[in-house]
């Protein structure tokens, strides 16, 4: 690079004296380096400054202390301006065959869905219709009422959708139906915003204008025939399933002219033919779908009735047949099949409505019909939103709970219908429009402005759905809040029974709407054994001095009236929330504090009162002082340590938890885990303390124990079984249920040995058992003294003559 730079700047002026010194340049970056220039009249003549360029490059002046001016080179890469070159433009192109594959095979999820978006094309057009006609009214001349017919053909396998709507033109046949993805509803809408005196109707429900292409699913083959007021021709456009192309043609079939509107008709696949063709499962869609569509829609349905015929009157047995002019003729009653048109959506959407033109019983039968239930609802609310989203719901407390218990878990429960323009898109949501602790509650949502994918089947993630979702569970706590301050307690009661575990998922769930959860929580409490009381009657009844909200979990109301640790506290009139279901402890855990008032564990250690005596209390800490080192010494690792208790007045002793650990229910609870871990039970279990009551008989016998026989083999038995009891009366589980129970029956050997006679019976009966012995002795003895006379004698026998 040094060559270059000295030619660059040698021919910038001959005048000048230029010397560069190889070891004042220095590679500061990869592409800068320095020149130092002896004589400063070369810059001054040439008319640098500060900067300049040559060759393409930057360079920078530098003037040192000393005589010297370095020039440092900034870029070396030449900073001329590119121009731009203009490219060609070129449109996205698209293969036919292919758009159409993806639009059959996989923008939608459920083959069903063609009668929805064809019944919502037939609304679209009857809408323009009406929309039009305010202003030329000849638009609708005599061609009848505004309707929509679907009428199934099982024999041939067909679908014929009619209605009487605007219809199309040739031009407009061509526009909106062959070309994919323009949707003739969406530039209408266009144009009426544009005109901003006719305004819009938000009535209309296309939008991406592939809806029509669904009927592809079903058929190999759609025939639309079309007649516009605005023309005085008819013309049918037909395509195939798998081809690219379709046709269009005048209609000259008299038999097949209409005087408005459109006629669809579906020739079914082979596969498609037996579902989508019986007039059952077509009623069945069409008030999944579209029951809510403002214009009626009737389907072709096979009836049946009564009618009376004449017949003559057959002889009865044994009787001859009499001759036909003396015959009677005799009336009956027979059964008539026949077809009709039947309307499909009598339900009426009473969303739609003002809350005050609505009546008690019309909400009742709404929420019968919608969801199939026959028990009235608890509790309703109708309302409508405004400002940044639109959207009008109809919510319902179901009037009894989910049979099966899965669904407390399931967010997907299908309770919430979600209408768009009163066409039904979807009940199947995991959780985007409610949370899953509120998944029973019921209703329907009908809104203009939710963003759904293409298929109208998915509900996209948005700040719209999240501004809705907020809003239906804000709702829904106004609902249960005005339900629990009805003057109908039974139906507040009915309400918690059947749903109160779910509000106390919303515990654990949503901290965010803990402000709106804790006033509807219900317990059981010390004072209120038989009734449930709210967490605000339990802070209006506290005392002036106490300063938390205590409770006990336990497994039953019956293990909770009993528990030891209640004894003092319900002798200071302390009452004490109990929480007898699995769900409880977790939920009050979670939510810490009401009204600025902690919820405290009785069952976990440094329970305070308020009220101690210090100076007592530290005296009777001395006092058993060494009582407690020596029993925490008999039982070792078991315990982490042992105190004097502030909470027994009755019981020896109770075994309490540290207070970060699990509590005694809890540790039963995940005992019980199906997929529990074991290793996670060690790892949280808290540790165990025993605290003993100094005015109990056994804990003063055993504190005489420790001064007067400390090694006492019956005083470490004591204190074994003492701890067992005590793991036992606490809601531990024993790790050993067989060595406690043969401890309690030793004890019970001992406590009950001699008693009731029992010693002086077994004396005597011992007394008996001797003197028998001693007479069979006897007899046994005598009888080995007799000795049978011999026949033979032998030469020495005494007895010989």
């Amino acid at each position: 690079m040094a060559p270059v730079l000295s030619r660059s700047i040698t021919s910038a002026s001959s005048m000048a004296s230029l010397s560069y010194s190889p070891s004042s340049s220095s590679l500061r970056n990869s592409t800068k380096k320095v020149l130092n220039l002896r004589n400063t009249t070369f810059l001054q003549q040439s008319g640098f400054k500060n900067r300049f360029y040559c060759s393409g490059l930057k360079w920078k002046v530098e003037r040192k202390r000393s005589s010297r001016v370095g020039v440092r080179c900034e870029a070396a890469v030449a900073e001329k301006e590119v121009p731009e070159t203009s490219g060609e433009t070129y449109e996205y192109q698209a293969e036919v065959s292919r758009l159409m594959d993806l639009i059959v095979h996989s923008l939608y999820s459920h083959k069903e869905i063609f009668l929805r978006e064809l019944v919502s094309n037939a609304s679209d057009a009857l809408d323009k219709l009406r929309f039009l006609s305010v202003t030329e009214p000849s638009l609708l001349g005599d061609a009848g009422e505004l309707e929509i017919r679907i009428k199934s053909d099982p024999e041939n396998g067909t679908v014929t959708i009619t209605d009487t709507g605007i219809g199309m033109t040739k031009e407009e046949l061509i526009d909106c139906l062959g070309t994919i993805a323009q949707s003739g509803t969406s530039k209408f809408l266009s144009a009426m915003k544009e005109n901003k005196d006719l305004g819009a109707d938000n009535g209309l429900i296309g939008q991406f204008g592939v809806g029509f292409y669904s009927a592809f699913l079903v058929a190999e083959k759609v025939s639309v025939s079309t007649k516009s007021p605005r023309s005085d021709k008819q013309y049918v456009w037909e395509a195939a399933a798998e081809s690219g192309s379709f046709v269009v043609k005048e209609e000259t079939d008299p038999e097949k002219l209409l005087r408005r509107g459109t006629q669809i008709t579906l020739y079914l696949k082979p596969d498609d033919k037996y579902e989508f063709s019986e007039p059952t499962r077509i009623q069945n869609l069409v008030k999944n779908y579209s029951q809510f569509v403002s214009f009626p829609i009737y389907t072709w349905q096979e009836k049946s009735r009564t009618i009376e015929v004449e017949e003559e009157e057959e002889p009865k047995e044994g009787e001859e047949p009499k001759p036909e002019g003396e015959k009677k003729m005799v009336k009956k009653s027979k059964t008539e099949k026949y077809w009709d048109w039947e309307l499909a959506n009598e339900t009426k959407p009473i969303w739609m409505r003002t809350p005050k033109e609505v009546e008690k019983d019309q909400y009742q039968e709404f929420y019968k019909k919608t969801f199939n239930e026959f028990l009235d609802p608890l509790a309703y609310t109708h309302f409508t939103t405004e400002g940044e989203v639109e959207f009008r719901s109809v919510l319902y407390i179901p009037g009894m709970a989910p049979l099966n218990n899965e669904d407390v878990v399931n967010p997907k429960t299908k309770n919430i219908r979600l209408y768009v323009k009163r066409v039904f898109i979807s009940d199947d949501f995991d959780g985007e429009l409610f949370p899953r602790y509120l998944s029973f509650v019921k209703g329907v949502v009908d809104s203009n402005d939710l963003p759904l994918n293409v298929s109208r089947e998915i509900l996209q993630e948005s700040r719209i759905v999240r501004i809705m979702r907020k809003r239906l569970v804000r709702k829904t706590f106004d609902m249960m809040q005005d339900l629990a301050e009805s003057e109908n307690k039974e139906d507040y009661k009915k309400f918690w029974e059947n749903f109160g575990k779910f509000v106390k998922l919303g515990c654990i769930e949503d901290s965010g709407n803990h402000k709106r959860i804790t006033p509807l929580l219900r317990f059981y409490s010390s004072k209120s054994e038989e009734d449930l009381i709210s967490l605000d009657d339990y802070v209006e009844n506290m005392g002036e001095k106490q300063n938390a909200i205590y409770y006990l979990a336990t497994d039953s109301l019956k293990s909770a009236k009993s528990a030891p640790f209640l004894e003092k506290l319900l002798q200071k009139d302390i009452e004490v929330l109990y929480l007898i279901e699995p769900i409880d402890e977790v939920a009050i855990q979670n939510l810490q504090t009401y009204k600025e008032k902690k919820f405290v564990d009785i069952s976990k250690e440094d329970l305070e009162l308020g009220d101690e005596d210090e100076v007592k209390e530290r005296e009777t800490k001395q006092e058993y002082n060494v009582l407690c080192d020596w029993i925490k010494q008999q039982l070792g690792d078991k315990v982490a340590k042992v105190q004097v208790s502030k909470r027994l007045s009755s019981s020896p002793c109770v075994l309490v938890s540290g207070k970060f650990g699990w509590s005694a229910n809890m540790e039963r609870l995940m005992r019980a885990q199906t997929l529990g871990d074991t290793s996670s039970l060690e790892f949280m279990r808290g540790r165990r303390i025993l605290e003993i009551n100094p005015d109990h008989p056994i804990v003063k016998d055993l504190n005489a124990a420790c001064k007067n026989a400390p090694d006492s083999s019956d005083a470490k038995r004591a204190v074994d079984l003492l701890f067992d009891t005590a793991l036992i009366s606490s809601g531990f589980s024993p790790d050993s249920p067989a060595e406690l129970g043969n401890k309690i029956y030793e004890m019970m050997a001992m406590a009950l040995g001699g008693k009731w006679g029992r010693l002086e019976d077994e004396d005597e009966a011992s007394a008996g058992e001797t003197s028998t012995v001693s007479d069979t002795s006897s007899v046994e003895t005598s009888e080995a003294e007799v000795v049978e006379p011999s026949e033979v004698r032998a030469e020495s026998d005494p007895w010989s003559d």
